[in-house]
C-alpha cells in the first residue's frame, strides 16, 4: 500500500439519497466559523471533494460531509457539505446522514429515548433532535435555518422548454422550483432522466434571469438547484417532487444533455423551500405538517414553527423530519501513481 491520502469514511443515506460523511483524515481547516472553514476548505482543497464525490471513489448523486470542530461553543460537532459542483451552506439529508453516524458510531454520546445536540453548519447553528432506540436513530427532526420565497410565480425562459412559471426560494440553498406538468413530467424516479434534463436547463436559466443572494451572507448565491413539484399521490402525503444535484455546467446548445442526478430523498432544504413558497401563497400555515414524498416514494416531515424575517423577506422558522441509516464503513487512498488524484467525470453519465 502506498498512499499520501488516507481518508476515513462512515455510508450512510438518508432516505435514499447518500450522505458520506468523512471521520478521519481531513486537515486543518481554519476559520472563525464553519462557513470560512468551508470557504477555505473551497480555495485549497478542492481536491478533497472531488476525490470523494468523482468516479472512482464516487458517483454523480451522491453527497459527502466532512466532520470539523465547531467552532461555536455551543455546538457537539461542525460538519461542512460536498456535492458535485458546490458547498451547500445547508442540507437536510446529510444532517440527518451527520446525525445519524454521531450518535451510532458514539463520537456523540447517545441517550435514549431521545438524544439532543446542536451542529454547526456552514449555514447556522442546527438544534437536532434524535428519537434513539436500542442503539438506533430511528427518527432525526432539525430546526432548520429561516426560509423565505424571494420571486413567487414569475416567468421563465427554458431552453428547449419555452417559458414556464416558476417561484424562488431559500430553504438552506437557493431553489427554482416548478409545477411538473409544465414539463409533462411526473417526478418519480422512472423518470429521471427526463428530470434532470427539465432541472438542469430550468436551474440554469434562473440563475441568468432571476440571480438571488442571501441579505444576511452575500456569498451565498443562486439559484443554484431545481426542484419539480406534483401533487400528492398517496393520502398519507401532502405534496411530492423530485430535486436535480448539478454535476456539470448546463450547454443551452444541448439542451438534452445530462448534467445532474436525482436526489434520491424528498430533499430537506428542498422541502423547507417549498413550503416557504406555499406559506407565502397562503396554501400551508404555522403549526401544519407538510409530508413530502420524494421521487423513490420515501417522505420527509416538514413543519411550519413560526415566521420571521430575513432581511425585506419573510420568512418561516421550518422542523423537518426524516430518517438515516448507516451502510458501511470505508478508507479512501490516494497513491501518488494514480493517474486520477482527485477523481474524473465522464460525458455519458455526469455531464
Amino acid at each position: 500500500m502506498h498512499a499520501n491520502r488516507m481518508i476515513t469514511a462512515v455510508e450512510a443515506h438518508a432516505e435514499g439519497e447518500g450522505g458520506r460523511v468523512i471521520t478521519g483524515g481531513m486537515p486543518h481547516l481554519p476559520g472563525r466559523t464553519v462557513l470560512e472553514k468551508m470557504q477555505y476548505m473551497q480555495a485549497h482543497h478542492d481536491d478533497i471533494r472531488t476525490m470523494m464525490l468523482q468516479e472512482p471513489r464516487g458517483n454523480p448523486a451522491l453527497c459527502c460531509n466532512a466532520l470539523v470542530p465547531p467552532c461555536d461553543p455551543s455546538a457537539e460537532a461542525g460538519f461542512i457539505i460536498m456535492e458535485q459542483t458546490e458547498y451547500p451552506p445547508m442540507s437536510g439529508s446529510n444532517t440527518i446522514c451527520v446525525t445519524t453516524v454521531l450518535l451510532e458510531t458514539g463520537i456523540v454520546p447517545m441517550v435514549e429515548p431521545v438524544t439532543t445536540l446542536r451542529l454547526e453548519a456552514p449555514a447556522g447553528l442546527i438544534d437536532v433532535t434524535a428519537h434513539c432506540k436500542n442503539g438506533k436513530v430511528e427518527q432525526v427532526t432539525f430546526l432548520n435555518v429561516p426560509a423565505f420565497a424571494v420571486h413567487i410565480g414569475v416567468p421563465l425562459v427554458v431552453a428547449g422548454f419555452g417559458t414556464v412559471t416558476v417561484d424562488i426560494a431559500w430553504g438552506g440553498m437557493f431553489y427554482v422550483i416548478a409545477d411538473a406538468a409544465q414539463f409533462g413530467i411526473d417526478p418519480v424516479a422512472e423518470n429521471g432522466s427526463a428530470i434532470v434534463r427539465a432541472s438542469e436547463a430550468m436551474r440554469a436559466a434562473a440563475a441568468q434571469q432571476y440571480p438571488v443572494s442571501h441579505p444576511d451572507e452575500p456569498t451565498l448565491t443562486g439559484p443554484t438547484i431545481a426542484q419539480l413539484t406534483a401533487p400528492p399521490n398517496d393520502p398519507m402525503t401532502h405534496g411530492r417532487g423530485a430535486v436535480t444535484v448539478s454535476s456539470g455546467e448546463f450547454d443551452p446548445d444541448r439542451p438534452g444533455a445530462i448534467t445532474g442526478a436525482l436526489d434520491r430523498s424528498p430533499c430537506g432544504t428542498g422541502t423547507c423551500a417549498k413550503m416557504a413558497v406555499l406559506h407565502a401563497k397562503g396554501l400551508l400555515a404555522v403549526g401544519e405538517d407538510y409530508k413530502n414524498a420524494g421521487p423513490l416514494g420515501t417522505v420527509f416531515t416538514g413543519r411550519i414553527t413560526g415566521t420571521t424575517k430575513v432581511g425585506p423577506y419573510d420568512a418561516i422558522i421550518p422542523t423537518l423530519s426524516g430518517r438515516g441509516w448507516i451502510t458501511g464503513l470505508s478508507q479512501y487512498l490516494r497513491d501518488p501513481s494514480d493517474p486520477f488524484q482527485s477523481g474524473f467525470t465522464v460525458g455519458d453519465i455526469w455531464g
